[in-house]
């Protein structure tokens, strides 16, 4: 008997047609991994907000510092204890950090769009430690003598809905090894300011926003602030409205 088999045609208009299908669903694929990460950015910081919030009735409604208290060998900054050393090598402890009495470790530290896989990515420490940045001019800094300044009150902000708290940040390093001028990368960063790059803007050329007032939102990158050392990371500034706080 004779077998049936495919001619060569044949199996050219099959290829033809997987590579059509294949054509028209991978983006569509993309797009919904795109908004699946961004649904569970928001999800963290709203869950970051909360924790916030807690803080602040907890406190007067005084916002807490962004660091830095030197302590054992280490640094202890708004998210938790950092150890001196190595790039990548270092021990992180989140339990001094802020907001851990609110959070308890609950896995919305790291945004999914911070792809920490990528050759380009440089860890700060052992593991992951932090993937959104906090106001630096919303949280006092210490000062000299390690004192700080009084912090600011929540119930003072003239329109809180405007300002950021929280926000997607990374920084491009070409300074720390494993980094270098002719090889900058990406890595994890803990506060964003007026004139410094280090807003991430991770989903399709927007970051995920913390605002004060509790509601959750995304905005893209200010004129002309975006980092060109590492095309294809969109690190840059949010606009001066979005981290200056304003006062009845």
């Amino acid at each position: 008997m004779k077998r049936g088999a495919f001619t060569l045609l044949e199996l050219l208009v099959v290829i033809a047609l997987i590579a059509v299908l294949a054509g028209l669903f991978l983006p569509a694929l993309a797009r919904a991994r795109g908004a699946a990460s961004t649904a569970r950015c928001g999800s963290n910081l709203r869950q970051l907000g909360l924790a916030v919030r807690m803080y602040w009735d907890d406190h007067a409604g005084r916002v807490f510092p962004e660091g830095a208290v030197r302590t054992n060998g280490g640094t202890i900054y708004w998210f938790g204890w950092l150890e001196d050393g190595s790039e990548g090598q270092r021990e992180f402890d989140p339990r001094p950090g802020k907001l851990w009495p609110y959070l308890q470790g609950r896995g919305v530290e790291m945004c999914p769009g911070l792809d920490r896989t990528s050759p380009h990515f440089k860890s700060k420490s052992r593991g992951a430690a932090f993937g959104y940045g906090y106001n630096l001019h919303l949280g006092p800094r210490e000062t000299g003598g390690g004192a700080h300044r009084p912090g600011i009150r929540a119930d003072q902000l003239a329109a809180p809905e405007e300002l950021a708290v929280f926000a997607d940040c990374a920084q491009i390093n070409d300074f720390q090894a494993p980094a270098s001028p002719e090889r900058p990368m990406l890595e994890e960063f803990y506060y964003f300011e007026t004139e410094t790059p280090t807003v991430h803007f991770r989903h399709h050329q927007r970051a995920g926003i913390l605002f004060a007032d509790g509601h959750v939102g995304t905005d893209a990158a200010a004129p002309d602030s975006l980092d060109h050392r590492l095309p294809g990371q969109s690190v840059g500034r949010l606009v001066a409205e979005r981290i200056l706080p304003r006062f009845f």
